[in-house]
């Protein structure tokens, strides 16, 4: 395999925090050195002048959904790894809520190897917590494990008996295992559709009341201090879970949590007039709410970003508010709006690359997210100030359901490599 050296860029480190001007090497699929005016190495080498855009470890995002097996027609692995490629994505896990669940070894390796064939950004699988996602059963969590599933969880349900929360996280305890909670009390929030509140209300729309996500998560803690076992409060919207997250966390609790970028790049008024594209689970939230998160992500309660990327056609979004699917896509618009936080000087960009890239994988376990020689060459080139504007149309996932379809951004993603190969270059 060739070499590659990156010249001229601004070197970003979220694990040590490095932000400077230097050079990077890629050998053999992995970061050979890293510093200022590296010597060229012998025999063939690819030179890649980066004229001062940013080099950084590629994304880790960890909540993705794709509808491979099953509605290949809305997302396959495939288009999401394409997708997740063109937005500076080197890892994505996918949820288990496919068609059928992946709560069977013969699913989690059929993952493997779709991600194998495609040969893009690495696909990575959670398995389903309970079988069939019935919130009922445990699943065979060990052998899952063993077969590749990085943590479990019901996706997008909520494992809302505690009973069987309590023994999946004492089962999970025993294999040293992840769990990961989606936080809404059902009986709370499933006749739901937008936040409660003023704007719910003039809209006639049954509203969800923020209490329905922190309920789940404090009695989620309080069986982590039970059980001890490994929790991880997914999308994070609230004020009083945030607080609870920090409490926790102040104790010395093995608990984390991620947000997306819609919880502080939007609040409850994007719904605006019925438009179902901003219609989220959990919903956007009040402005109080919105900064909370912004908040959280400042002093590390919020571990990390993840696009929460959920597509769906036409037919299920284009239909009544009550009635629309709940989600959208988000994998390449998952760092421009991210950069957000950067350019409002709300978040330095080592500290928010951290939460895209290194965190998640800390959480996950994985060897991702930082600049250090022996890692894996996955890594991102991007002009953080280049100003674009989102644009569905040009999306190359298959489904185009964002809200933030039009909205000017800084931030754009110029190369995109895995193992040292390129995945992933803007032509232009």
């Amino acid at each position: 395999m060739s070499s590659t050296l990156f010249r001229n860029a601004r070197l970003i480190d979220p694990e040590t925090g490095r932000d400077e001007k230097g050079d990077l090497l890629v050998e053999n699929g992995k970061i050979a050195s890293v510093g200022t005016s590296l010597p060229q190495p012998s025999g063939e080498v690819e030179i890649v002048d980066c004229a001062g855009a940013c080099l950084a470890p590629g994304l880790v995002d960890m909540r993705v959904q794709l509808r491979e097996p099953g509605a290949e027609h809305m997302e396959s692995i495939e288009s999401g790894a394409t997708a997740a490629a063109a937005g500076g994505i080197t890892t994505l896990v996918m949820l288990p809520n496919t068609e059928p669940v992946i709560d069977d070894v013969a699913l989690v390796e059929f993952i493997a190897r779709r991600s194998r064939d495609v040969r893009r950004t690495i696909v990575r699988t959670y398995a389903a917590a309970t079988k069939g996602l019935g919130g009922r059963e445990l699943t065979e969590m060990g052998l899952l494990s063993a077969a590749g599933a990085l943590a479990f969880t019901d996706g997008v349900k909520a494992i809302s008996d505690a009973l069987v929360m309590r023994r999946a996280l004492s089962y999970a305890r025993t294999f040293d295992l992840l769990l990961i909670q989606h936080p809404e009390e059902p009986s709370l929030s499933s006749s739901g559709g937008m936040n409660e509140g003023e704007i719910a209300t003039r809209l006639g729309l049954p509203g969800i009341n923020p209490v329905a996500e922190t309920i789940m998560v404090e009695r989620d803690l309080r069986l982590v201090e039970v059980t001890g076992g490994r929790y991880h409060a997914a999308h994070v919207t609230t004020r009083g879970s945030i607080e609870a997250i920090r409490k926790a966390k102040a104790q010395g609790l093995p608990v984390t949590c991620d947000t997306a970028p819609p919880y502080f790049g939007l609040n409850e008024t994007a719904v605006g007039d019925y438009r179902t594209f901003a219609k989220l689970s959990p919903p956007l939230r009040s402005e109080m709410d919105r900064r909370a998160v912004i908040e959280g992500l400042q002093d590390g309660t919020i571990d990390a970003i993840a696009s929460d990327h959920s597509p769906h056609d036409q037919d299920s979004k284009r239909l009544p508010f009550a009635s629309a699917a709940s989600g959208i896509v988000g994998l390449e618009t998952l760092l421009p709006l991210s950069l957000e936080l950067f350019h409002n000087g709300q978040m330095t960009l080592p500290k928010l690359l951290k939460a895209l890239s290194r965190n998640p994988a800390r959480i996950l376990r994985l060897p991702g997210g930082q600049l250090q020689a022996g890692t894996p060459a996955d890594l991102v080139l991007f002009d953080p100030d280049k100003p674009w504007r989102i644009k569905v149309e040009t999306f190359k996932s298959k489904t185009k359901n964002s809200p933030f379809d039009g909205r000017p951004v800084q931030g754009f993603v110029l190369r995109t490599l895995v193992s040292g190969l390129t995945v992933y270059r803007h032509d232009g």
